[in-house]
């Protein structure tokens, strides 16, 4: 079966535009450089990393919110990168966006109703009354009362605007939502009441995820696979279990070694894996592993000369490290 989305080989560099030796000589900002993954229908796969490795910028660029530099973006077979006017405007109608702010993202001039409807008026999808029927139905569905239809987005908390924000994307039935951070935030209670609606949202409209998070606790809970991404580039890829019971790239492993357990006596006897240095800039990454400045096992000069390439190390599982293998994470680590 092909998969709904398959994304190679992406690029997104921003030109300097600030320093006038560095604009002069132009220089880039590599922001996602050479991502390729694949997303089959109605599954959810979770891109995690840190702050400024790329995770929003390669969601925008696939919902062309922001212009791939080059590589290959196909929908249900199209070419997204090909697309225009009538046929971006309908691939635009299939693949919704959650924003991180759910404050932001509302336009406070509005009431909920007039937002929600936004998207059917662009489309031209109903009449007035079947478009305000359509708000209604979709506020109860993400769990306010219809009748907030009226209200504007500084009446309410920030869970109750994420809901908006969640029913905004559901107006036009898509067939795949892009979720940027949607319960960052927000607080740790509400965190799972959005995360248990998104999961019912899901079995209920049969839609496809590509959830972006830096929290590995939500990506457990909520997703199918997982894909690491660091400065740019996926350093593993796998199923959720595989990923987070035996990392293989000691990136992932540093990550997972730092996510709390509810219990301290588990918690005292884990040992972190701390990472020394600082992100290398990625006007310059560097040479060979963009990884090997920080990493614990890296030997030279093979990880200063060579790019590792993402190369399975078990079924379904890869890693892009010269010295992959599982890892296994025990009880008292994770």
């Amino acid at each position: 079966m092909a998969a709904l989305l398959e994304v190679a080989g992406l690029k997104k560099h921003f030109p300097v535009s600030q320093g006038v030796l560095l604009s002069r000589l132009g220089k880039t900002v590599k922001a996602v450089d050479g991502v390729s993954f694949t997303v089959d229908e109605g599954e959810t796969l979770g891109l995690v990393g840190e702050s400024g490795c790329g995770k929003s910028t390669t969601g925008r660029c696939i919902n062309r919110l922001l212009e791939a530099t080059t590589g290959r973006i196909q929908f249900e077979g199209a070419d997204v990168r090909k697309l225009r006017s009538k046929q971006l405007k309908a691939y635009r109608r299939d693949v919704q966006f959650i924003f991180q702010d759910p404050y932001a993202s509302l336009n406070p001039r509005m009431t909920f109703g007039e937002i929600m409807a936004e998207p059917l008026v662009i489309h031209r999808v109903g009449t007035r009354r079947e478009r305000q029927e359509r708000c209604k139905e979709m506020l109860e569905i993400v769990g306010l009362n219809p009748e907030h239809i009226h209200r504007y987005p500084h009446e309410f908390s920030g869970g109750q605007r994420q809901r908006v924000g969640i029913a905004r994307a559901l107006m036009l039935r898509p067939k795949m939502i892009i979720c940027d951070e949607p319960v960052s935030a927000l607080d740790v209670s509400i965190q799972a009441q959005i995360i248990n609606l998104l999961e019912d949202l899901q079995k209920e409209f049969g839609l496809t995820y590509l959830f972006i998070a830096h929290d590995l606790a939500v990506i457990r809970h909520i997703c199918d696979r997982v894909a690491v991404m660091y400065l740019g580039k996926i350093v593993e890829l796998g199923g959720w279990r595989e990923v987070y019971d035996t990392p293989s790239h000691p990136y992932t492993q540093s990550l997972l070694s730092a996510v709390p357990v509810p219990d301290p006596d588990k918690q005292r006897r884990r040992a972190r894996i701390i990472l020394e240095g600082d992100v290398p800039n990625p006007i310059d990454p560097p040479r060979g592993c963009r990884f090997h400045t920080r990493c614990p096992i890296a030997q030279f000069p093979i990880c200063c000369d060579e790019e590792p390439p993402l190369r399975e190390v078990a079924p379904g599982h890869q890693a892009a490290c010269h010295f992959a293998k599982p890892f296994p994470i025990s009880e008292d680590r994770m």
